[in-house]
């Protein structure tokens, strides 16, 4: 049995398998609404953790292409214009705040 909360197009706003305040009615474990709610919630979070892990992955790819430019393993002017210029406006950015030590949180571990 879950505790429920609709707004006001009947939607559900809030499941909670134990009661709370606001609660306006309780729903079976079974019930289609409570299946769809959970379903939902599920695709919600993976869709945060992509764009978490994403945000995460232009970091590791910034920072790759930075060290193979260091490298000569490539140019920059090997990537398309608007590559070029992405980077660079990113570059100004890290500059702006330090360079790239500030960007690592001191819990991780550097990857190269």
């Amino acid at each position: 049995m879950f505790y429920v909360q609709r707004d006001e197009q009947g939607q559900l706003i809030r499941v909670e398998a134990a009661a709370f305040a606001e609660a306006t009615e309780t729903l079976n474990a079974d019930d289609v609404t409570i299946l769809e709610w959970f379903s939902n919630q599920t695709a919600l979070r993976s869709l945060e953790q992509l764009r978490e892990s994403d945000l995460n992955m232009i970091r590791v790819l910034d920072d790759l292409i930075q060290l193979l430019v260091s490298n000569g393993v490539i140019r920059v002017t090997d990537l398309p214009d608007a590559a070029q210029a992405k980077l660079a406006d990113r570059s100004v950015a890290r500059e702006n705040l330090g360079g790239l030590s500030r960007l690592i949180n001191d819990d991780e571990t550097p990857l190269i």
